[in-house]
């Protein structure tokens, strides 16, 4: 075995038996490398770079992915609030009351009527007078109609029981139109006979007991308030 027989020289045969060697410990080391690289699932050996970059992954936060990168995540993504639109409501035009006119037709606000007895008290049968005043309180100039069939002033016990009325048995007629100046105040006198009346004059006419009684007037539409009156 150490002293190789054979034609050619014993260097030859040395030569050989060490190359083989040496191919038989190539194959094993590389055999070797190769079985531990397998077990430690490092194939490229330990790179002290990529074990430090390794490390920092593992202590660190995980990297952004690329994607991540470019497009940002839903989650983080701000998402508009649609804003309630609520339609505008129209303004609200208001039309101003139009003031008295000069020269119009003096509506019931446009002018006052009152009952005023010249006396407070008649004896019971007498024949008093009442005044009934109607009277412009507008700041203009107006037309009214005064006629006589317009006008009317009754008398009403303390119950509100209707005694007498002017237009009763006598009623009168007239056509009578007026301009009224502002403030000013028509006075139309109406004679009482101190007796009682109906409607149309069909009641028996009696002459009122002593005590206290109410006027009351009126010019067409617009009427007057309660003015007293005595018999005694």
């Amino acid at each position: 075995m150490l002293h190789p027989v054979g034609p050619l020289p014993t260097a030859v045969y040395w030569r050989r038996r060490l190359l083989v060697l040496v191919g038989t410990l190539g194959v094993l080391g590389g055999g070797g490398w190769l079985g531990v690289a397998v077990a430690t699932g490092d194939p490229g050996g330990s790179d002290p770079a990529s074990s430090t970059v390794a490390a920092a992954g593992a202590t660190g936060d995980a990297p952004t992915p690329a994607l991540e990168q470019v497009l940002p995540s839903l989650a983080a993504v701000e998402v508009p609030t649609a804003v309630p639109t609520t339609s505008a409501a129209a303004p609200v035009t208001s039309t101003a009351p139009a003031g008295p006119v000069a020269g119009g037709p003096c509506t019931d606000d446009m002018i006052t009527v009152d009952v005023r007895p010249e006396s407070a008290s008649s004896p019971v049968g007498g024949k008093p007078t009442f005044d009934l005043v109607v009277t412009n309180v507008s700041p203009v100039a107006c037309v009214r109609t005064l006629d006589k069939g317009l006008q009317e002033i009754v008398l009403l016990d303390g119950a509100g029981n209707r005694l007498w009325g002017s237009n009763d048995c006598f009623p009168e007629a007239s056509s009578d139109t007026r301009t009224l100046q502002p403030g000013e105040a028509v006075v139309f006198p109406v004679l009482w006979s101190g007796l009682s009346s109906a409607p149309g004059c069909t009641a028996d006419r009696t002459a009122p007991g002593a005590g206290s009684y109410v006027l009351r007037g009126r010019l067409d539409t617009k009427a007057s308030g309660d003015a007293t009156f005595l018999l005694t």
